[in-house]
């Protein structure tokens, strides 16, 4: 039998949810909308349960506060998660603090929420992370290749002479519009419309560090270049 976590209204989830927090009143919240939007979920109040249902449930996406309690918070979570998934994950955090915020970037996250939140903002984005996440069906999508980086759209793989490399759902989509639009400056503001998606709520900065995010993993091979004064480019 389900537990109410895991019941959803129609007869197929259009996915499943992990949503780790501990104040039971806001997983609660969270639960019934995106049970209410078609989503199974499943719900851990401390990191370590988190990641268990992550590694047996395989679950679409991951909702994450940072303030946990225990010996492991949010962002050490996020760390682990990343050593074997690249689930997309949402940190959730209590305070408008910008550390916290690029540091679970950092950390793979592919984006994140402040606490109060909107519940319906909350389904929207993950709606879109999902639909970015979606491997592409079109029988068009070539692997294109920018430097010695490949990106596989329909597969959702990138490769480089050294092997495949392990994005987040976010890099990746923040690297295949480089990758298809080569030799083009884009602003912050406009690579923020077009990957994170118009109307999203948030700051420039994360693009600058989903951009050191891309360095780190990909080095050399991605010719990636600061426009200073004005954004990025990809030759």
């Amino acid at each position: 039998m389900m537990t109410p976590s895991e019941r959803s209204n129609g007869a197929e989830a259009h996915g499943t949810i992990v949503v780790v927090e501990d104040d039971h009143n806001i997983a609660e919240l969270v639960d019934l909308y995106l049970r209410n939007a078609g989503f199974r979920v499943l719900q851990a109040s401390d990191a370590q349960r988190g990641l268990e249902l992550v590694a047996q449930e395989k679950p679409n996406l991951v909702l994450l506060d940072i303030g946990l309690p225990g010996p492991m918070d949010g962002l050490e979570a996020c760390r682990e998660l990343r050593k074997t998934s690249d689930v997309p994950v949402v940190m959730i955090t209590a305070r408008d603090d910008e550390v916290d915020r690029v540091l679970g970037l950092e950390l793979g996250a592919d984006d994140y929420l402040t606490k109060p939140f909107s519940p319906r903002e909350l389904v929207a984005r993950v709606r879109a992370i999902l639909r970015r996440a979606e491997p592409s069906r079109r029988p068009s999508d070539e692997p294109v290749t920018v430097g010695s980086v490949t990106v596989d759209a329909q597969r959702r793989e990138v490769t480089t002479p050294a092997g495949e490399v392990a994005l987040t759902a976010r890099e990746f989509d923040l690297l295949a519009h480089f990758a298809e639009n080569p030799g083009i400056v884009f602003t912050r503001q406009q690579l923020l419309d077009a990957v994170w998606g118009i109307g999203w709520f948030g700051d420039e900065r994360t693009v600058d560090v989903h951009v050191r995010q891309l360095r780190r993993k990909l080095g050399d091979a991605l010719p990636l270049a600061t426009v200073w004064g004005v954004g990025y480019r990809c030759n």
